[in-house]
């Protein structure tokens, strides 16, 4: 068994190496706030990943009526959604429910 000194040294780097990783990003997010590239992504990044995720969405849709219409539907009610309330949890919940339910009910 080991010797209670090497436990507890065992614990202290333990927690010595959790403490300080948990603390880096406030420690790096200071000075990130300034950053002009860093106000830009802030900007940009949920138009673009919300591209990605609708390009990856979309890459499997087979091109029968019966896969078509529903994520059609769906994608022009998220847009329209979106533009209207501009609340990206109403958009994709609707088009959600929508794309759903036509797949379901949408038989050809």
């Amino acid at each position: 068994m080991p010797s209670p000194y090497y436990l507890a040294a065992a614990v202290a780097v333990g927690a010595a190496v959790t403490w300080g990783l948990r603390a880096l990003p406030f420690a790096v997010l200071t000075p990130l706030r300034r950053s002009a590239v860093l106000g830009y992504l802030a900007l940009q990044m949920p138009t673009g990943i919300m591209l990605i995720l609708a390009l990856y969405t979309l890459r499997e849709v087979r091109p029968t009526w019966s896969a078509v219409v529903p994520t059609a539907a769906a994608l022009a009610t998220a847009i329209g959604l979106h533009l209207k309330t501009r609340n990206a949890v109403i958009s994709v919940l609707g088009a959600t429910t929508l794309h759903v339910v036509l797949s379901t009910l949408w038989q050809t």
